[in-house]
This record gives C-alpha cells, structure tokens and sequence, in this order.
C-alpha cells in the first residue's frame, strides 16, 4: 500500500493482495489499515449490484448517503470522500467483484478518486482480474501472500501467548502441519496458551505438550 500511496502522479493506484485461505492476508489488511488510516471493505455474497457495492462502500467511509440517492450521485459522493480525505482503501474477498461483475465499478470510482486501492483475495484473483482489461492495465503491483514461517510463528507467539517462552520445537511443528496457513499457527498458539494458563505453564515445548492434538485443518477421521 505505501507503494501505491507514494506512487508518481503518471502511476496507477491499484494493488493485489492474493493467496491461499488463511494465509494471514485480512491480518495483513488489519496491519495496513491501522497504520495507513485506511477505509476497509469486505464483500460478500450479498455484494450483487453496484447500488449495494455503492452503500456499502459509502458506510465504510463513514458516509451518510440519502436513501433517495441515484447510483450515479452515490457513486459521485463516494468518490470526492475518497479523493478529499486522502486516504487509501483496501477491499478484502475482492474476488466477489469479478464473480457479480463490478470490477468496472471499482474502476470508475479509481479513475474518479485516484485513491489508492488494495484488492485482497485467493490465489486466482490475478487470472480472473486479466478479463477486465482495462482494470488489469491500471494495476501497478501484485503481491502473493507467503506461508507461514518459523520467524513469523515467533511473532505470532508473543501476540497469542503472552509472557509464555514457546519452545523452537513446538513452533516447528506448527508451522509443519500448517502448511502455510497463518491461521492454523495462531488457532494452535491460542489453544496452546489456554492450555498453559490452565495448568501453569510457563514455558511450552514438544516435551510438555506431550500427546495433545495439534490443529491441521484435517477432517477427524471416523472411528
């Protein structure tokens, strides 16, 4: 997002954020959010038409949009809020735009702001945005998210279980059955904590954790 928002007034604004389910990007957009000031949209199924995208939109800046309003005087507020205040926007399950066919919307409500715009979503919103031509050519960067890894279940481990020492051993196997996903790492780390707290751990490895279960987002398998 600092990319897009010191960009060169000849580049674009708009920004990719893709990957796999639960590797950390809405944590990532949470991260930019606090520290950018940003507004924050995330779609959803309902998300099915421009005047819905519109409203929603206009709640996310904090707007009070007349429930008499046209599309077009919607859209028109939504951008000169975008454009006065200065401030980027980051939309997550940005892939609904594509599904219900509103990636022009957005395009319009860029051309009318020149706000920065992060679009967060699965691994294929890149493929999917490259049908949309003229927005795909507006894109200045597109970033994967990465899995998970030992320096990030540290982090993860001061966040989720504070004033606990985490053992490197324990933290390798988390981030071995989780398989790149951010959330199974911080779904175990609390577990872990609640776990220490209950039986006054102070410290937490393999040895202590023993033969309790680990979360790998399988299925229990039947008895």
């Amino acid at each position: 997002m600092a990319l897009a928002m010191g960009r060169s007034m000849h580049q674009s604004g708009l920004v990719v954020l893709h990957g796999p389910s639960g590797y950390g990007k809405s944590m990532a957009a949470a991260w930019v959010k606090a520290r950018s000031r940003a507004y924050y949209l995330q779609l959803d199924d309902f998300t099915r038409s421009r005047k819905v995208l519109l409203k929603r939109l206009g709640k996310a800046l904090g707007m009070q949009l007349a429930k008499s309003a046209t599309v077009d005087e919607m859209a028109d507020a939504v951008m000169a809020q975008l454009e006065q205040s200065g401030r980027p926007l980051i939309i997550d399950e940005a892939d609904y735009l594509e599904t219900f066919k509103l990636v022009d919307s957005i395009r319009s409500i860029y051309e009318g702001s020149k706000a920065a715009i992060l679009l967060i979503g699965e691994e294929a919103l890149p493929f999917k945005l490259k049908e949309w031509e003229r927005f795909d050519g507006r894109i200045l960067d597109r970033f994967p998210a990465q899995p998970v890894s030992l320096p990030d279940a540290r982090e993860l481990a001061g966040l989720y279980c504070p004033g606990k020492v985490m053992g490197e051993d324990l933290l390798e196997r988390l981030v071995e059955v989780a398989k790149g996903s951010v959330r199974r790492v911080s779904t175990n780390l609390e577990r872990m904590y609640e776990e220490a707290l209950a039986n006054g751990w102070d410290r937490i490895d393999l040895a202590t954790w023993g033969n309790r279960p680990i979360h790998t987002g399988e299925a229990p398998r039947r008895g």
